[in-house]
């Protein structure tokens, strides 16, 4: 049975309206009528400040130890637990820029990011840096 966020915290994942407009329009077009999608969003080793951010639709339901958050009626975020001790309080964004637009996300935890915007180290955070590949 998946979970729901960690007790003491308001909200483990918030998701902007302008990133909530896009995630909608994507799924929208990808799910059938009686497929429910959702977000996953992890973090995994590696990237050139030791962790890396991933995000992607998920058509299978969540998994056990999943803290499923409600971000709309229409959109689930499915956030494994050990990716949930380093994105708590994190916010998915979608900015719209010429260059370097698309979906972010904007995470307290992060003490150091590398200038792709896909890596981050915490202040606790174990990893080896690695040069970042685009």
């Amino acid at each position: 049975m998946a979970m729901t966020a960690p007790e003491g915290t308001s909200q483990l994942i918030t998701v902007s309206d302008a990133a909530l407009t896009q995630l909608q329009g994507l799924i929208a077009g990808q799910a059938s009528a009686e497929q429910q999608l959702g977000l996953r969003v992890y973090i995994q080793s590696g990237g050139c400040s030791g962790f890396s951010y991933g995000m992607g639709l998920d058509e299978n339901p969540p998994r056990e130890d999943d803290y499923v958050i409600e971000a709309s009626d229409a959109l689930k975020v499915y956030v494994d637990s050990y990716s949930a001790q380093y994105l708590e309080g994190a916010e998915i964004d979608f900015v719209d820029q010429l260059m370097g637009g698309g979906f972010t996300i904007n995470n307290p935890n992060a003490v150091r990011t590398c200038g792709c915007g896909h890596s981050f180290q915490t202040s606790d955070s174990a990893g080896e840096a690695r040069s970042c590949s685009h």
